[in-house]
């Protein structure tokens, strides 16, 4: 299943890096990212590839949200089909 996962916080060294390792911990596999920095605040969406698990999803949305807070980072994680249902007119 594809996810998308959202990251914003204060621009620093190292946010990319903290996102791609732990989605590699996971097994999920990146499939686009986007970058920018706005003034000094760092936006990053990346559209992933998740196992099929549901349960280990969701556990592992929760733990990467949980993460980003210790990093002050704001990290959300979203399934692909309520992320284009939110974004369908």
């Amino acid at each position: 299943m594809k996810a998308v996962i959202s990251v914003v916080g204060k621009d620093r060294t190292g946010i990319l890096a903290f996102v791609a390792t732990y989605c590699a911990s996971k097994s999920i596999n990146i499939e686009d990212v986007t970058q920018k920095v706005l003034q000094d605040i760092f936006t990053m969406i990346m559209i992933v590839e998740v196992p099929d698990d549901e349960a280990n999803f969701r556990a592992a949305a929760d733990e990467l949200e949980a993460l980003g807070e210790e990093q002050n980072l704001k990290i959300h994680v979203m399934h692909e089909d309520i992320f284009n249902a939110m974004h369908t007119i």
